[in-house]
């Protein structure tokens, strides 16, 4: 299964208190292979993404986010920190035929374990100005 890099805007440094973006770019895997002189075609597709934001939270949702303007799948980090690793894991439904015939499901999901990457959280200061 594809294992999928979690994306955030803004990139590698966000604010606390600020709605941070999350999304990935998934995947439809679609294979065909021989397996025991049996053609078997196989379509994984994600249904459930895992994030992990790297302050010890984590968020279940079944859409990928997207990137700015839209706000599909945010985390608002209460705490500054540095090199926090963030990531998704991925699962996916399954269905497949042999040698062209019926489709069938899997029972159960398969989860890809997705990358990590780190950001920093900091904090903004405001400054008046003339």
């Amino acid at each position: 299964m594809p294992a999928l890099r979690a994306r955030v805007q803004p990139t590698d440094e966000v604010l606390v208190n600020i709605p941070t973006i999350f999304y990935t770019e998934p995947q439809t895997l679609r294979r065909t292979v021989t397996l025991l002189g049996h053609q078997v075609s196989v379509i994984a597709r994600p249904v459930v993404y895992t994030w992990h934001h790297g302050d010890g939270t984590t968020a279940r949702t079944s859409r990928p986010g997207r990137p700015y303007p839209a706000k599909d799948v945010t985390h608002r980090y209460r705490d500054t920190g540095e090199n926090l690793r963030i990531g998704v894991d991925t699962s996916y439904a399954v269905t497949y035929t042999v040698d062209g015939g019926p489709r069938q499901e899997l029972s159960g999901t398969l989860t890809a374990v997705g990358p990590t990457t780190t950001i920093d959280v900091t904090e903004a200061s405001p400054i008046l100005t003339r």
